[in-house]
């Protein structure tokens, strides 16, 4: 099955809490209204990619909630509630549900353990969950035996421990070819794959987001960009600047599926 073919997706607007995310290196924080305009733009490139978009209002009392992905995970066949590994981000969970029942019904939940959505990858063959600080052995695995029931096969990975999810290091931008950074090439997490290697000065653009026909990549990464448009990939570059400031890129920033493969 395709892993990047989309219609649908669900983002959340920024609330101003948003500079308040969190942060784990250092540097400034972002200002509020370039991330406003970073995910104004996202969801513009979203729709010219062919999605239909739901966007949730803001909620002040969680900074981080602009990043649907991390609590939730979305497949045509159904949804899956998680249980986000860091506590200032648990109570985001019961507020997507509402969203998430309206377009899928009855959800799946991982109740035992710890699982952010950013180190889920989909595969064509299984899925990818990575263990990190936010997702542990128990989480992992609970997610594992959930994905079994939409009939997903899932295998646990154990990413380079300085990445922060399993998707910070590493992005399927097609069916057979990851984009990674140095340490994620080294890991042999992804033997049998094609693999794309970025400059390590440039690791910061292996969190890219494959849409339909369209590689949205963060601009700033000029060797990267050019590799890919000379690869034949249709680029469609984005500022994330001030994301990226509050750790996070391109793929967490929705919730993303294809209704056609719903379950009958």
């Amino acid at each position: 099955m395709s892993c990047h073919h989309f219609t649908h997706a669900i983002l959340r607007t920024p609330g101003r809490s948003v500079v308040g995310g969190l942060h784990a290196g250092g540097g400034p924080r972002p200002d509020y209204d370039a991330v406003l305009r970073e995910h104004a733009a996202y969801a513009d490139a979203l729709r010219a990619a062919g999605l239909t978009i739901d966007i949730l209002d803001p909620i002040e009392a969680f900074p981080d909630s602009i990043f649907v992905e991390d609590p939730a995970l979305v497949f045509g066949e159904g949804a899956i509630l998680l249980n986000p590994g860091a506590d200032t981000r648990r109570g985001e969970v019961e507020e997507i549900a509402p969203a998430l029942h309206r377009h899928f019904g009855d959800l799946h939940r991982v109740t035992e353990g710890y699982a952010d959505g950013g180190d889920v990858m989909v595969t064509p063959d299984r899925v990818l969950i990575g263990l990190s600080a936010r997702t542990d052995a128990v989480g992992a695995q609970a997610l594992v035996e959930v994905l079994g029931r939409l009939g997903r096969k899932a295998e646990v990975v154990d990413p380079p421990r300085e990445a922060l999810h399993l998707k910070t290091i590493a992005t399927l931008i097609d069916e057979e070819t990851i984009l990674t950074t140095p340490a994620g090439a080294a890991s042999g997490l992804f033997a049998g794959f094609r693999t794309i290697v970025l400059d390590a000065d440039e690791a910061p653009a292996a969190n890219a987001l494959r849409i339909n026909e369209t590689l949205l990549l963060s601009d700033g990464f000029p060797r990267i960009a050019e590799r890919l448009d000379r690869e034949g990939y249709r680029l469609k570059l984005l500022d994330t600047a001030h994301v990226a400031r509050i750790d996070a890129g391109l793929s967490c920033m929705s919730l993303r599926w294809n209704a056609a493969q719903a379950s009958r």
